[in-house]
């Protein structure tokens, strides 16, 4: 039996297979008038494109015939949907905390030849705009909206409960990987996953806001701002996984490149015909900064940095000039003295240390680089390079400077607050530095060299050195003007748009059933084209705001507040009013390139103009209420799945739960009683842990005698111990801790004197005190996030090397674990108290770096 015609189709069927397949420009997309249609409609073989404007595309009704027989039935499938045709793979590499001057691409003296293959393929932009910070520049560049829009103000440990900061991407945003995926690609991500909430990230889920929720099939990768590259909480999908586990030198930098590698090829011998979109995401180079030895080798031997860090800037100034890739009359701004200390002032002992510390971060970039490389090729291998659009954009935000004026071979305790840790303690890691036994980041004088010719960091919104990128995109079917340069004002949100103008893919209306905001990006396809090399930039007016430092971008024009809070100055009293208690610059960045020429004072109505821009703008993506706090955000409450709990209860062995969804016992008094059983012989191994070698603490049993430990940011140890082994049966143990302090509760008042105080803990045995402890000092805002709460055996590093080596599995029978946590809360009298008062950090010193007003 034939298909019936036109006229004798049911009115319902032709109704919605038109609906489902009529094709409709909709704004800021390429989408064809016609829908695409391939094989007969009906057969298994039919495929079609579709208008994209409701997502999932609604089901067509069935176009068969239905009698009450089989044999007298015409079955019918509908269309398979697809994307248009020539649409391209795409490949969408963004690398961390990385600024302008970094790669040798853009002047940087670090070699990066795949970044260069791009450019030299394709184009170099070199205006291109981060948001400052990892995870909002992700989500801005994921959704094509601006960070606030989405909810990532701040990264996702920050988040606070209001709509612009709550680190949750909101429905009606749907990401580039869920608009491709329903229209037919294949959609997948590498790397960093930095925009699940930190308080839904465990495996009771939910899993909606995790790469698969959001669009991407496969997920290769690891959840958080970081990871210790050697033993990273890694996952696949959902799933947690250990493919380093009996492989030394196995490094996530290399995994992960084989793990893509594997993915496309899998996916061009099972369907060569169904693009592909793949989001590649190092973790490089934000720290720790974790290459191989053979990489640092490679460097060391360059002798790149033995003339300091203020011959760097300059070597990478000219380098810049000479390549084109900053106007000729690009100004270069003294080196700050009265920020960073100068090169020949340093002693002995901190430029040996210094060095190896850049070394080290130079192989960081330099491997990743040849990594990505490895990934680019793979897919020229296959004959798919052609039609494959490479957009490889260096950095999320500039360089970071959050290693301190000294560097860290811990950069936990940066976030602990302590941010100046002396270069002959330092030297003690000198030989390791780079390695698991580190979690190493370098001093920001280095940073500063990184971002030439721009000033300031990562985190500092309102300086170029914070949010400008360089970036190279190649697609060699439709890219000819090889080794050009654009310089159009452009934004990490403009990516989405350019992809779906290529794909010929709509900006969906609906998904879900739920209205879709608009698209707040603009497309740059247009510079593709050599004849719009020098046309004016789409993309007139973007703001910029991250932790209380703004800045407004108009056609041209610059208004940004004086930086007040160098990147390591993340502790204590925050400036209360970042709308207003700034000093506001203005720069001409048309004659200006590295916004060095401050003329506010020349054009006040155009200072007082802008700024009245940048509330409008504010007020429409939702960056207030502004917030200038910085650490302290890290420990605010959140609705994880602790939240109004105070006592947690488990029966059965478990690891792997987040820091972000369990027990904080930080700031806090807390008991913790394991009842277990030891068989004949004896018992050891972990009862409880979280966080691991470079902060965190350890409940276990060690030659048979119970132990409670406190790693404190790999400085020192606290540890209660039993005296005699537990013999054979049940037995109750407890580690009983009473904190001095008044608790997180203060940082509420903008006071940070509640968090990092001392306390007495008790370790008892069956009821009996066995050892007591006075610990003068505790960890005030977090444990090291990468490392997981485990029950019953320790995953990843360890708390404590010279004890144990993980997985360190219980051999005694965990019958229960009982934690009861008991946080301090306020009495008006501790209230009137807190002017007074000031916080210290482990290593005893003030922690009193903080924001100041303007100056």
């Amino acid at each position: 039996m034939s298909f019936p015609d036109r006229e004798t189709r049911p009115r319902s069927w032709w109704f919605v297979i038109s609906a489902f397949m009529a094709g409709a420009l909709t704004a800021g997309s390429a989408a064809a008038a016609t829908p695409e249609v391939s094989g007969e409609l009906g057969s298994p073989g039919a495929t079609t494109t579709i208008d994209g404007k409701q997502l999932p595309a609604p089901q067509p009704a069935f176009g068969g015939v239905i009698e009450e027989q089989a044999l007298q039935s015409k079955p019918w499938w509908a269309p398979r949907i697809v994307p248009p045709k020539e649409a391209p793979n795409i490949l969408l590499i963004i690398t961390d905390d990385a600024g302008f001057g970094v790669p040798s691409t853009f002047g940087g003296v670090i070699p990066t030849p795949t970044l260069d293959r791009v450019a030299n393929a394709g184009l170099r932009y070199n205006n291109i705009h981060s948001t400052a910070l990892c995870s909002p520049s992700r989500a801005a560049l994921i959704t094509g909206r601006n960070h606030h829009s989405v909810g990532f103000g701040v990264i996702s440990e920050q988040s606070t409960g209001f709509p612009g900061y709550n680190s949750i991407i909101p429905e009606d945003k749907a990401t580039i990987g869920r608009i491709l995926r329903d229209n037919g690609y294949a959609t997948s991500w590498f790397g960093k996953d930095h925009n699940t909430p930190a308080f839904a990230a465990s495996q009771a889920g939910p899993f909606d806001k995790w790469p698969t929720g959001l669009g991407f099939e496969y997920f290769y990768g690891f959840v958080g701002g970081d990871a210790n590259q050697w033993e990273p909480n890694l996952f696949r999908n959902t799933t947690q996984i250990y493919p380093f586990k009996g492989k030394p030198g196995w490094n996530l930098i290399t995994g992960m490149a084989d793990d893509a590698i594997d993915h496309i090829n899998r996916l061009n011998q099972v369907d060569p015909g169904k693009p592909f979109f793949v989001k590649y995401a190092p973790g490089a180079t934000h720290a720790p900064h974790h290459p191989t030895k053979e990489w640092v080798e490679k460097i060391s031997a360059m002798k790149l940095f033995d003339d300091g860090y203020e011959k760097l800037r300059e070597r990478i100034f000219e380098n810049q000039k000479r390549l084109g890739v900053i106007p000729a009359d690009t100004q270069l701004e003294p080196w700050p003295k009265d920020v960073l200390k100068p090169w020949d002032e340093l002693t002995a002992d901190e430029q040996k240390l210094f060095i190896k510390q850049v070394e080290v971060f130079a192989a960081y970039a330099a491997y990743t680089d040849h990594e990505i490389g490895r990934v680019i090729q793979a897919i020229d291998d296959m004959g798919k390079l052609d039609n494959t659009l490479v957009i490889y954009i260096n950095g999320d935000n500039g360089t970071s400077a959050e290693g301190g004026l000294l560097g860290t071979p811990n950069e936990v305790a940066y976030f602990n607050g302590v941010t100046e840790m002396p270069a002959e303690t330092q030297l003690k890691w000198y030989d390791v530095w780079g390695t698991e036994q580190t979690y190493n980041h370098m001093a920001a004088h280095w940073s500063w060299a990184f971002d030439t010719p721009f000033t300031w960091f990562k985190q500092n919104a309102s300086k170029l050195g914070g949010i400008r990128q360089g970036m190279a995109v190649m697609w060699p079917e439709r890219i000819k003007d090889k080794g050009g340069l654009r310089e159009q004002f452009m934004h990490l949100i403009d990516v989405v748009p350019t992809i779906l103008e290529v794909t010929g893919i709509a900006a969906p209306e609906t998904v879900d059933g739920i209205a879709q905001a608009p698209i707040e990006g603009v497309s740059f396809a247009y510079t593709f084209d050599a004849e719009n090399a020098d046309a004016p930039s789409r993309h007139k007016t973007q703001y910029f705001e991250m932790m209380g430092q703004y800045a407004l971008y108009h056609e041209g024009w610059l208004l940004s507040t004086e930086v007040n809070r160098a990147p390591w100055e993340a502790f204590g009293t925050a400036n209360p009013d970042p709308l207003n208690n700034q000093v506001l610059e203005l720069y001409n960045l048309e004659e200006d390139f590295s916004q060095s020429n401050n003329i506010a004072d020349q054009h006040p109505e155009k200072v007082k103009e802008l700024k009245a821009l940048f509330i409008d703008e504010a007020k429409k993506y939702q960056v207030f209420p502004l917030d200038a706090s910085v650490a302290t955000r890290l420990a605010a409450p959140r609705p994880n799945i602790t939240a109004g709990r105070n006592e947690f209860v488990y029966t059965y062995p478990m690891t792997g739960l987040p820091q972000g969804d369990s027990p904080s016992l930080l700031n806090s008094s807390y008991t913790i009683t394991a009842e277990i059983e030891v068989p004949e012989g004896g018992a050891e191994g972990m009862i409880l842990t979280s966080g691991g070698r470079f902060a965190g603490y350890g409940f276990y049993l060690l030659d048979g005698k119970p132990v409670f430990l406190w790693n404190l940011i790999n400085l020192k140890r606290i540890k209660w111990e039993g005296q005699e082994a537990l013999s054979p049966g049940r037995h109750t143990v407890e580690l009983d801790f009473e904190y001095d302090g008044l608790g997180a509760e203060t940082l509420a008042y903008n006071n940070m004197s509640g968090v990092g105080q001392g306390g007495t803990g008790t370790l008892k045995v069956d009821g009996e005190v066995v050892d007591t402890k006075e610990m003068k000092r505790t960890l005030p805002i977090i444990l090291q996030w990468d490392e997981a709460f485990d029950i019953g055996s320790d995953t990843l590093t360890g708390v404590n090397d010279d004890d144990y080596k993980p997985p360190f599995p219980l051999t005694a029978k965990l019958n229960k674990l009982t934690i009861k946590v008991d946080r301090p809360t306020l009495s008006e009298e501790d209230i009137k108290k807190l002017a007074n008062t000031q916080a210290i950090a482990v290593d005893g010193n003030p922690i009193h770096h903080m924001q100041g007003g303007p100056h």
